[in-house]
């Protein structure tokens, strides 16, 4: 790489981190405000806070990165073109094509890493953030509840107790309303939570469980001594965790297990999942070969650059609206996978016959530009003659 190359490409790199960081730290910020909940109403400490909102960045810097690599693109040919050595490099002879190869070594970086993280970290990033979620809510009795209040889980469960002496807790009443016409309901004099083997149980103590019958106005009562509570049963049917298909490994995902009821019922977002991840490093290359068939042409200061800026942002709204819609494609029959890659593979081939047609173009316009200085010399001796 020349020297001219590589000062091209610390412009645009500069350019990419910058607004990598500015991005990612803005929506990071706005994600970290709806994980607030975590602190003040689940009672969850900070390093729990900034775990759940640290997991959420592979997938932010993954869709981020391909603008991130368009807007510097963008800023490193005006930079170039405004302080007017983008002009002199064109007079000099340089071919766009060796304009474009500093770009295309920071579409490589942005490619590999943007497939990495979306291959590799972001499933296992979602598959830890669902633990930790699950691990949470089934020790809801420690760290949701409060004292004398009433709290309703999402799934149809509600715990109170009256006051806590010590580890214990007095006047426990619980509500299971997961099944709707099956209601079951705890009620103790006390109660405590034990840990055992890895499962949170709340151990209930001089109580009695009463049960709804279906279909009936009918319950029974069972009264008891002592009585242990799985809280895990509270999340999961089974106590298993059942992970979606963008929480699975790309191997999972290569290699399902047919006979699994979810994948069965769920094979199109299987397959979708999939190729989003193949494909998805295509994208940052797609980007920046778009903003640079807009502006990787020379203009005068006269010339506004407005225009193309606008057509290379209209480029990228279209490749993605295009890319979306493959994608939701993909769920309802496998033909669509055709288009999932073909969106950014024909951004690229569209921008890069572009480019080679605009570096033709000005080919063409160097000729006749010295084929007419050479004409004119030779008019006029034959006037001078004449």
């Amino acid at each position: 790489m020349t020297l001219l190359e590589r000062y091209i490409l610390k412009i645009a790199f500069t350019a990419f981190a910058a607004c990598l960081i500015a991005l990612t730290g803005v929506i990071w910020i706005t994600q970290a405000l709806r994980e607030l909940d975590l602190l003040t109403g689940k009672g969850q400490t900070l390093f729990i806070f900034l775990t759940v909102t640290g997991l959420s960045l592979p997938a932010l810097i993954s869709v981020i990165s391909p603008v991130a690599l368009f807007l510097a693109t963008i800023y490193a040919l005006n930079k170039l073109n405004g302080d007017s050595e983008l002009i002199v490099m064109s007079a000099a002879g340089m071919r766009p094509l060796k304009l474009l190869r500093p770009f295309l070594v920071l579409a490589a970086f942005v490619c590999f890493i943007v497939g990495m993280i979306t291959i590799y970290i972001m499933p296992a990033s979602f598959q830890e953030l669902r633990n930790l979620f699950t691990k949470i809510r089934a020790d809801f009795v420690a760290t949701m509840a409060k004292e004398g209040q009433f709290i309703t889980l999402e799934n149809g469960i509600t715990f109170h107790y009256r006051e806590r002496s010590g580890e214990a807790l007095l006047g426990i009443f619980m509500e299971d309303q997961r099944v709707k016409d099956k209601v079951v309901v705890y009620l103790a004099e006390r109660g405590q939570t034990v840990e055992a083997n890895g499962q949170a149980y709340l151990v209930l103590e001089k109580g009695s469980v009463q049960r709804k019958e279906p279909n009936s106005r009918d319950s029974s009562i069972v009264a008891f001594e002592r009585y242990a509570v799985d809280l895990a049963a509270f999340n999961q049917d089974g106590g298993d965790i059942i992970y979606k298909p963008r929480e699975r490994g790309t191997i999972q995902l290569l290699f399902p297990d047919k006979t699994e009821l979810l994948y069965q019922y769920q094979e199109g977002r299987f397959r979708a999942e999939l190729h989003d991840r193949l494909s998805s490093w295509l994208y940052p290359l797609a980007m920046m070969v778009i903003a640079f068939a807009a502006l990787g042409d020379a203009r005068t200061t006269r010339q506004g650059r407005g225009l193309a800026i606008a057509s290379a942002v209209l480029g990228v709204v279209v490749l993605r609206i295009a890319g979306f819609a493959a994608s939701s494609a993909v769920v309802r029959t496998p033909v669509a996978v055709i288009g999932v890659y073909g969106v950014p593979i024909l951004a690229v081939t569209i921008s890069l016959m572009l480019i080679l047609q605009g570096s033709s173009i000005r080919t063409i316009r160097a000729k006749a530009r010295v084929l007419g200085r050479a004409l004119i010399p030779s008019r006029n001796s034959q006037t001078q003659k004449a």
